[in-house]
């Protein structure tokens, strides 16, 4: 734990906690596990030329939701940018606050569309660097790519999505065994200082400072007026309540859902959503018809399986979601249920396409 008087004065300095998000944490006798040396938030980098040029706005962009929307679902190829959740961090957190913001179901609509609208990338960066590169119009990003891709491009730009995001603070933390611990604290503590934390001003990094003292007393801080007025913005941008703990719960089970319903069958999920979209746009299928086509296609309540260890029949509910969490590190257990889950999801798209004809007649 941390316990050093330095690492303790510089605290002073250091919120507690942002928008439901721990800055610093403790374990259950209340000693200090580890403090926030940078916050992030989490967004939407956008392309305005890219947008503009298939007809759309910023405004098109400027909320999850919107990600979702079936008039990217008849773009080919997509122009929407997401992570695999089981190899992005930052995008897993990103779908974790869609959830908590529109609640479990919901949540997953809009995150199935997204992933049906989208190209799907290995990390990150990668979506970053598309949309910087003019490959797609929007992707989810955490903030600093952001900033990063508007220095690399002026055509381009972050928002933290008007229907809510979260800060979140990323953490240094003394090692256990460490042999010097009272030097490391020292340094921990300078990090935490005004003057450690000039790192995050430099334009290659453009990090999020915890302290906030380094834009009032750090030469390196006063130049960065940009990034100051972005720190305020990501204060108050920062309006939903967000539960980490609610979120480790079922995190696990969320990245390998998304995996197996998402990116496995990602073929037969944009074909589908494709042909509902177009019929939408078209003017054969209304806005109710829509709806219940996307609850087909997109609730996660749809998605049946059995328990791998008790053979119980189940549906991926919040509450099932974290009674899976326990048993997925488990890669037999995991790999049976990423079977059953891409099935139940390409199974899905076939009633969802089967509705439709239904519905149009054709």
């Amino acid at each position: 734990p941390l316990t050093s008087p330095l690492v303790m004065d510089v605290l002073k300095d250091i919120p507690k906690e942002i928008a439901g998000s721990p800055m610093i944490r403790t374990d259950k006798e209340g000693n200090m596990i580890w403090v926030a040396a940078a916050i992030a938030s989490f967004g939407i980098t956008a392309n305005k030329q890219v947008l503009s040029s298939y007809g759309f706005e910023l405004s098109d962009v400027d909320e999850w939701k919107d990600l979702a929307s079936p008039y990217f679902g008849v773009v080919e190829p997509p122009i929407i940018g997401v992570a695999d959740a089981t190899r992005s961090t930052s995008n897993t957190r990103m779908y974790e606050i869609i959830v908590q913001r529109y609640g479990w179901v919901e949540g997953w609509k809009i995150i199935t569309l997204m992933g049906a609208n989208a190209r799907i990338y290995d990390e990150s960066g990668l979506v970053r660097d598309a949309v910087i590169r003019g490959d797609i119009a929007a992707g989810i990003t955490i903030d600093f790519y952001g900033y990063t891709a508007q220095l690399q491009n002026p055509n381009t730009v972050y928002m933290i999505p008007k229907d809510g995001s979260i800060v979140n603070g990323d953490p240094i933390a003394l090692l256990k065994g460490c042999p010097y611990p009272e030097a490391a604290q020292a340094f921990i503590a300078w990090v935490l200082s005004p003057e450690g934390q000039t790192v995050w001003m430099d334009p290659n990094v453009n990090r999020m400072p915890i302290n906030p003292k380094v834009f009032e007393v750090t030469e390196e801080g006063k130049k960065r007026i940009a990034l100051k007025e972005a720190y305020e913005r990501t204060l108050k941008a920062s309006t939903i309540e967000f539960s980490d703990e609610l979120a480790l719960s079922y995190e696990e089970a969320l990245r390998w859902f998304f995996f197996a319903t998402i990116t496995n069958a990602h073929t037969e999920l944009r074909e589908a959503w494709k042909a509902i979209s177009t019929a939408y746009i078209q003017g054969k299928i209304d806005d109710e018809q829509l709806k219940k086509l996307i609850d087909v296609l997109a609730s996660p309540l749809n998605i049946k399986f059995k328990d791998p260890k008790t053979g119980e029949e189940m549906v991926f509910s919040q509450e099932t979601a974290q009674y899976v969490n326990k048993f997925i590190r488990d890669p037999n257990y995991r790999n049976n249920l990423l079977k059953q889950w891409t099935e139940a999801s390409k199974e899905r798209c076939e009633k969802a396409l089967e509705l439709l004809k239904e519905m149009t007649g054709g």
